[in-house]
């Protein structure tokens, strides 16, 4: 299937590991131009290079998210730099530091104001695109109980909402705004490698609970924003896409 990719500009924050960095590479490989910053200037150098491999334009730096001048003035020159944004993924999140998942005041800033800060920074962007979409991250931590409460489960949960809230506010203007919602997903340096060793027993419960029987890997979520990014998912907006391998046991009429 042709996804309607070659030649698009694609934003994605948090693209340095991780969902983050496969989504961009997949994005590349479809010919997708890509502008993408982590807080690791080493991660950023590795990622630029390879991500250029795939011949398209990429734009790439070092940013701390939470400086909000800095990061809103990054997606502006991004976007300048990329000569527009037809595609917004808001990727990174609290989660990727230590105690992040339990820091309400971080969360809030990251996962949820950081969504609507870059939506609000592209939205003159976006809507000069012919085929303009939006990919919030969430997770399944927000859709069922998960392990304890939390910043990160509530926090992703009103990630949701405000999806599918914008996603019928931006319809008018031909936006669309889906989720993606990933289960467990293990890759190197993520919090699930670091819970095998850790927390083995939690571990190994949660991949118990899972029909597949293991983990997901950080390709197969990003498989999946990619296509609700790309212009053949052109008619589904609104929608919030679990990826778990089975592991919520909700049943979503």
């Amino acid at each position: 299937m042709d996804l309607g990719l070659k030649g698009r500009k694609a934003i994605i924050t948090g693209g340095g590991r991780g969902i983050g960095r496969a989504a961009a590479e997949i994005l590349a490989a479809e010919g997708c131009d890509i502008g993408f910053f982590s807080r690791s200037a080493d991660q950023v150098a590795t990622q630029k290079k390879a991500l250029a491999g795939f011949g398209v334009n990429v734009v790439g730096g070092a940013l701390d998210m939470s400086d909000t001048a800095a990061y809103t003035a990054w997606l502006k020159s991004t976007a300048e730099a990329l000569g527009g944004c037809d595609i917004f993924i808001h990727n990174a999140s609290s989660s990727g530091s230590p105690g992040g998942t339990a820091d309400w005041h971080k969360g809030l800033d990251i996962d949820v104001l950081g969504a609507v800060r870059g939506c609000e920074t592209l939205q003159p962007y976006l809507e000069k695109s012919a085929v303009p979409a939006v990919v919030f991250m969430s997770s399944t931590a927000a859709t069922e109980t998960f392990m304890v409460p939390q910043a990160f489960n509530a926090l992703k949960a009103g990630l949701i909402t405000y999806g599918k809230q914008l996603s019928q506010f931006w319809g008018a203007k031909k936006i669309r705004v889906n989720c993606v919602c990933p289960g467990p997903t293990e890759f190197g340096g993520g919090n699930w490698e670091a819970m095998r060793s850790s927390m083995k027993a939690i571990y190994d419960s949660t991949v118990a609970q899972i029909p597949f029987a293991r983990l997901g890997t950080p390709q197969e979520i990003a498989r999946a924003v990619v296509f609700l990014a790309s212009p053949a998912a052109s008619y589904i907006t609104g929608v919030n896409l679990v990826v778990d391998g089975g592991f919520t046991k909700r049943v979503q009429y």
